[in-house]
């Protein structure tokens, strides 16, 4: 059930590429909307687990909120503003790539090594990335930059997952996501009114208001009270490995929307690259030790 309930997060979270090709919001503010918004919808349950828990201190927690807080608004910032700087090959190849670098961060935070089957596993699922987007993957002046800033969210959400284990031991992962998503979304403003402040921002809002407000909505209750509560709570019961690998069927949730959204048809390797990815994700769960956290 457990798992399950993981991949419907990973669902959850792929749906963001739906809100983001059609909102034309800044980046950086459109991510500081969301992560407030999901903080105050959610802020109701965080209150109800204060109450649950009267021992717990949340202020001795804040100096370990505040570093992931910063990669999550990094990395929805950047997401955002990279994918619409390059194709949608590259923005999704380069960002589920998180894999790859997830069990050096672990090992580097947490001294946590992978077993033998969860390098096996974790091999597969990118080999199907890499079938997936092998032969569209090219490197050029027109798209260098929106790589590069893919590349780096990237990086920020892998830090972001590896730095939610830090924090396994807070009793409820409201009273975790909450003062993470109103950090996350403070840090973002913060950025946006420098932006502002060096005429990089026009409008706090995109021109169709009402349209922008859905848009926003859809990214708020989706990907983020839905997809990465649950993402956070899997870094809290899982192995890392295991969750970022799991994390990966995204592109395949994506290339389904986009086919039902978009009329864009998978190309023949998205089969092969799906299933490996599957195989994968079944290996590294099958091979992870069983003191994973309950």
């Amino acid at each position: 059930m457990g798992y399950f309930i993981l991949l419907l997060g990973v669902f959850a979270c792929s749906v963001s590429v739906l809100f983001i090709k059609l909102s034309e919001t800044e980046p950086i503010l459109m991510s500081a909307y969301r992560l407030l918004f999901a903080g105050l919808l959610l802020l109701p349950l965080a209150i109800k687990a204060r109450k649950a828990y009267p021992q717990y201190r949340s202020q001795v927690n804040a100096r370990s909120i505040l570093p992931p807080a910063i990669c999550l608004g990094l990395h929805f910032a950047t997401w955002i503003y990279g994918a619409r700087l390059t194709l949608s090959a590259h923005a999704t190849l380069l960002v589920n790539m998180t894999p790859v670098i997830m069990p050096y961060l672990l090992h580097l935070m947490f001294r946590e090594r992978l077993t033998k089957g969860e390098w096996i596993g974790t091999a597969i699922a990118i080999s199907g990335v890499f079938v997936l987007g092998g032969a569209d993957f090219h490197l050029s002046p027109e798209y260098a930059w929106g790589d590069f800033v893919c590349v780096l969210s990237m990086l920020c959400v892998g830090a972001y997952l590896a730095l939610a284990r830090s924090n396994r031991n807070i009793p409820s992962i409201y009273l975790y996501v909450v003062p993470l998503y109103f950090v996350s979304g403070i840090c973002c403003l913060i950025f946006a009114l420098v932006a502002a402040l060096f005429g990089a921002l026009d409008n706090v809002i995109g021109p169709r208001v009402g349209h922008e407000v859905l848009m926003i909505a859809g990214l708020t209750v989706i990907p983020t009270v839905l997809g990465h509560s649950i993402l956070n709570w899997g870094m809290k019961r899982y192995r890392g490995q295991t969750v970022v690998i799991i994390n990966l069927s995204q592109f395949i949730f994506a290339a389904i929307i986009g086919y039902l959204f978009f009329e864009e048809v998978p190309h023949s390797r998205f089969y092969l690259a799906s299933s490996l990815a599957i195989i994968g994700a079944l290996i590294v769960i099958r091979s992870a030790p069983r003191s994973t956290f309950g």
